[in-house]
């Protein structure tokens, strides 16, 4: 990914996190994260990567997150400075329940270590 694309992912998180924050009334979107953005080539598509505190509520989460995007790219417009704003696709990020997943293995892993050695 070139620097330019960098720095547009980048105000796009920031963006995004915002408007999700202050201005969506939705209550299916409290506790949105957004992690990550990643954008193609032609800056014409991005992929807007989001965790919720709560794993329960994901369903309902990604719908009213789709629900919204039109009315989060059409705020982006006066904030973020290029020609078109992308279009958005909202990606649940599973690479934090992953990594939640791989520590516990770990753990496990050290406890059966330390039990076989007493």
């Amino acid at each position: 990914m070139s620097v330019k694309t960098e720095r547009i992912a980048s105000n796009l998180v920031k963006e995004i996190s915002y408007i999700l924050m202050a201005e969506v009334k939705n209550k299916d979107i409290n506790f949105v994260t957004i992690t990550d953005v990643k954008l193609s080539d032609d800056l014409s598509f991005a992929k807007v990567y989001y965790t919720v505190l709560d794993e329960n509520t994901k369903k309902e989460t990604d719908k009213a997150l789709r629900s919204a995007a039109g009315f989060i790219r059409h705020e982006l417009r006066d904030r973020v400075d290029i020609r078109q704003i992308p279009e958005l696709r909202f990606v649940y990020d599973e690479s934090i329940e992953y990594s939640e997943k791989i520590e516990d293995i770990i753990e496990q892993i050290h406890e059966n270590d330390k039990n076989e050695e007493n």
